[in-house]
């Protein structure tokens, strides 16, 4: 038979054991801020992926093919809870045009889904590839690096040269191509330091044919010493009703040499982001506001596949409407894909600027109060139990010193 102290304290261990598994299952069920994944990309020994090459280098070559692999799925994805989200839309049927570098269309994970534009098919840069990974890749030998709409189909547009390099030019001829072959979401990579009018009438047209426009709130980030750039307003982010999206780190702050913007609708993983390129089996790390428009278009590619009767600026106020409330809301597509929202679906009259009408999030407030008032009656329950098991065991200890006080149990041991 155990003594009665060792009986008593194996009870109290029992009971604090009890408590700690019963509290996590109470705690509210509410929205709560997503923990930063161990598994960051960072810390995966991947080459660069570029977003230009330096075009006075005496003989400019090509990225060459990555010699390394992934060897585990990066904390962008699982931040946005990909896995999950695949169960209930993987962008079938939608057709995504990606403005940027061009896209290979044997690339790894997009074989037999893209569709390049005159000379788009020559991804020399690999930045529109790795792009293209993040929107719509099947992972290729790693599925757990799918991007977020894996059956969506790519169509492939320059808005650069061959180096890299954005024009206004360019891109306006991609989104007006985009708009003629019926895109569903149309992908913007670049940045522009200046409005243009021909961008301008561009986007409008888009969003006339009912595609969801997203793009890049700022270039990525400038190379290490590079000059601190003034905050501006870039483009076609800036346009009335385009999405503009920026790179945000684990913890949902954006990184320190992000160029300073204002008008941010999303943030979305835009650091240490793992992907594919134009050649090889191999994986990049990325970064920068066009890898967060990369996951944002996927995302909205997701929500058109499911819902195909939502206007584009249904699609967009949903984007916004179920992210991650933050100082940027964050995105999150398994929410954007599955919440049920209140209202109509349909969408305002296309050219509405950023800030779209507010859309309803069903009233979830009731369901809160009750899980406080649980949580309240198992820390209050759990607290009882620990007094009732430590009165019993303070008396079984006085029984055992036949009601002596532990002072006077001492002294006449001595």
């Amino acid at each position: 038979m155990r003594p009665p102290a060792r009986r008593g304290a194996r009870l109290l261990s029992g009971a604090g054991l009890a408590a700690a598994l019963l509290l996590p299952a109470a705690a509210p069920a509410g929205a709560a801020a997503p923990a930063a994944p161990a598994a960051d990309g960072k810390s995966q020994e991947l080459p660069a992926m570029p977003s230009a090459l330096d075009p006075d280098a005496e003989q400019t070559a090509c990225v060459p093919a990555s010699k390394e692999t992934a060897k585990k799925q990066d904390w962008s994805r699982q931040r946005l809870d990909l896995d999950r989200m695949h169960r209930h839309s993987t962008g079938a049927g939608v057709t995504v045009a990606l403005i940027d570098t061009g896209v290979a269309p044997g690339a790894a994970g997009l074989d037999g889904r893209v569709t390049a534009q005159g000379d788009a098919d020559d991804d020399c840069v690999g930045h529109g590839t790795f792009l293209a990974g993040l929107i719509a890749g099947t992972g290729g030998a790693g599925p757990r690096l799918a991007g977020v709409a894996p059956d969506a189909k790519i169509l492939a547009l320059r808005g650069t040269d061959r180096l890299g390099k954005a024009s206004a030019g360019l891109v306006a001829t991609a989104l007006r191509e985009a708009t003629a072959a019926h895109a569903d979401v149309i992908a913007v990579g670049v940045a522009l330091t200046g409005r243009d009018k021909d961008v301008t009438r561009a986007v409008a047209e888009a969003r006339a044919a009912g595609a969801v426009v997203v793009a890049a709130a700022t270039p990525d980030p400038p190379a290490s010493g590079a000059d601190e750039v003034p905050a501006r307003t870039y483009w076609p982010a800036g346009e009335p009703g385009v999405l503009s999206v920026a790179g945000m780190l684990p913890s949902g702050a954006r990184p320190d040499n992000s160029p300073a913007t204002d008008g941010i609708d999303l943030a979305a993983p835009g650091a240490g982001v793992v992907s594919g390129g134009p050649r090889g089996t191999g994986h990049y790390l990325g970064s920068g506001a066009s890898v967060a428009a990369a996951y944002a278009a996927g995302a909205a590619a997701a929500v058109r596949a499911v819902r195909p009767d939502d206007s584009a600026d249904a699609v967009t106020r949903r984007l916004t409407a179920t992210a991650y409330p933050a100082d940027i809301p964050q995105l999150d597509p398994y929410a954007a894909v599955t919440t049920v929202l209140g209202g109509s679906g349909s969408g305002a009259a296309a050219g509405a600027g950023h800030a779209a009408d507010p859309v309803t999030v069903r009233d979830t407030s009731g369901a809160d109060r009750a899980t406080g008032r649980a949580t309240l009656f198992v820390l209050f329950g759990s607290a009882a139990v620990l007094a009732a098991l430590w009165a019993g065991f303070a008396l079984s200890r006085a029984r055992a010193r036949g009601w002596r006080p532990a002072q006077a149990d001492a002294a006449g041991s001595d």
